[in-house]
């Protein structure tokens, strides 16, 4: 069984386990890790007693762990491009994050963020999606070309809007483009991911045999995915937004205007710190579903009452 699959099955982890150890694998250090350094650490989980207990001691393994899970998908066995890697989310997505919900000065300072945060929220979806489906290299390509247009559609909408119709209410002004980045965001997900709830994703038995693929299974993971995306950029573009209204009224903003900028970049990189792993850990890695829930072909193939499928990232 894939070391990774087996961790998640293994461990059975509350809200808090699981929120500790994302803050592990989104380490930023985790992009530096060498080829070298990685196959030697999947080598010790294939062959050490001690890396079946996902809870082991020994500093070798949770250290082998590290590497693995942040490296490698758990569907496919293979490495994850740097720029992919869930640690390297924070450090692309926070900046976008702040440029996106920054006024636009012009058309160029308009398109260029939406462009830029969808282009990448798109690729990371597919990469750390689930791909234990069939696909061809083409199709992939466009879907998430087709995602991402449609995703930077949808995203310049309040800010065209508000270029055309300015908008007096300061409430609805700065609420509109807060709640159209989080839908997006879900919806964004949906469209990156959409083989998935059509061709079903492998289900398996808590030793890991692949038992079938499942449509059902496919629709609950990406559903899943997509909600925890929008609470991520919801929140990491609402909170910014709350402490920017009450520092504009204070002194010291009075006197140093610029300080703005770096204080609404500054609040979004920690908002987005803290958000990062609590999104990634809303819903298990490798969730359950009921048979009964299942289709048929699954449910007759198995005495299983419950199995297990690879959510994504």
């Amino acid at each position: 069984m894939e070391p990774n699959v087996r961790f998640w099955i293994a461990e059975h982890q509350s809200f808090v386990r699981r929120f500790l150890q994302w803050t592990e694998i989104l380490d930023p250090t985790n992009l530096v890790i060498s080829i070298e350094k990685i196959e030697k650490s999947r080598q010790l989980l294939f062959t050490s007693d001690d890396a079946s207990r996902p809870d082991s001691r020994d500093h070798r393994v949770q250290e082998a762990w590290k590497r693995s899970l942040s490296t490698v998908h758990p569907d496919s066995s293979k490495l994850i491009p740097v720029l992919f890697r869930p640690a390297a989310f924070l450090p692309f997505m926070a900046p976008m994050v702040f440029w996106s919900m920054m006024p636009a000065r012009g058309l160029k300072s308009l398109i260029l963020p939406q462009v830029s945060l969808y282009a990448y929220t798109s690729a990371f979806n597919i990469i750390n999606g689930n791909a234990s489906y069939s696909r061809h290299p083409v199709e992939g390509l466009f879907v998430g070309t087709g995602a991402f247009a449609s995703s930077a559609f949808f995203g310049l909408i309040p800010h065209l809007a508000q270029m055309k119709y300015p908008l007096d209410n300061l409430l609805i002004k700065r609420a509109l483009p807060i709640i159209f980045i989080a839908q997006v965001s879900g919806i964004n997900v949906f469209a990156s991911r959409s083989f998935e709830p059509v061709r079903g994703i492998e289900v398996m038995d808590k030793e890991g045999n692949v038992i079938g693929l499942s449509r059902r299974a496919g629709r609950k993971a990406v559903r899943e995915t997509a909600l925890s995306r929008a609470v991520l950029f919801g929140t990491s573009a609402l909170i910014p937004e709350v402490f920017t209204y009450f520092f504009k009224r204070t002194q010291f903003f009075l006197k140093h205007p610029p300080s703005l900028w770096s204080m609404k970049l500054s609040c979004t990189i920690l908002t987005m710190g803290l958000m990062a792993p609590v999104s990634f850990s809303m819903f298990p890695q490798v969730g359950r579903i009921q048979c009964a829930k299942l289709e048929e072909d699954i449910r007759s193939s198995t005495e299983e009452t419950e199995v297990f499928y690879h959510r994504g990232v």
